[in-house]
């Protein structure tokens, strides 16, 4: 299972790739950084928080795991 922290980090490390790609995507669509930039914020913070609650949800999925470590 993983640790709040672990599921934590992902989610930011995930929203970091998704503000820069949605910011360009913004900027491209309205011509304008900061209506771009507001957009890619708003979709960040949405993003953000459902992320962590989907990654919580399937740490408590017991399907498709193996209870044998598979670590070499």
């Amino acid at each position: 299972m993983e640790t709040r922290g672990r599921s934590l980090v992902k989610a930011v490390v995930w929203n970091v790739i998704g503000l820069t790609v949605m910011t360009a995507v913004g900027f491209v669509a309205t011509g304008s950084a900061s209506v771009g930039g507001a957009m890619a914020l708003i979709n960040a913070a949405i993003g953000f928080v459902t992320y962590v609650m989907y990654e919580r949800i399937w740490a408590q999925i017991a399907w498709g795991r193996s209870s044998v470590s598979q670590h070499a």
